[in-house]
């Protein structure tokens, strides 16, 4: 970068920061959000509070079907589908 430019764009440098790191957070988001072992570990959760009594089998029904849902959206590449 030149001298002139750096002069220029030094100002926005800051905000140039911030997006990359909000892109580095959402692409860590969605990784986790389709990460297999995640899902699997939540379905677990769901199992153990519906047997404890925390969850009914309609709330439990539909934690699983937003899980689901996450696995068909990871398979079609992508959390939104």
């Amino acid at each position: 970068m030149g001298l002139i430019s750096g002069l220029f764009t030094w100002p926005v440098a800051p905000v140039r920061g911030v997006s990359w790191i909000g892109e580095r957070v959402l692409e860590e988001a969605e990784k986790q959000w389709a990460d297999p072992a995640a899902i699997d570990r939540a379905l677990e959760d769901i199992d153990a509070r519906l047997a404890s009594g925390e969850l009914t089998e309609e709330e439990a029904a539909a934690l699983e079907e937003d899980l689901v849902a996450r696995l068909i959206a990871q398979d079609r590449g992508g959390p939104r589908g």
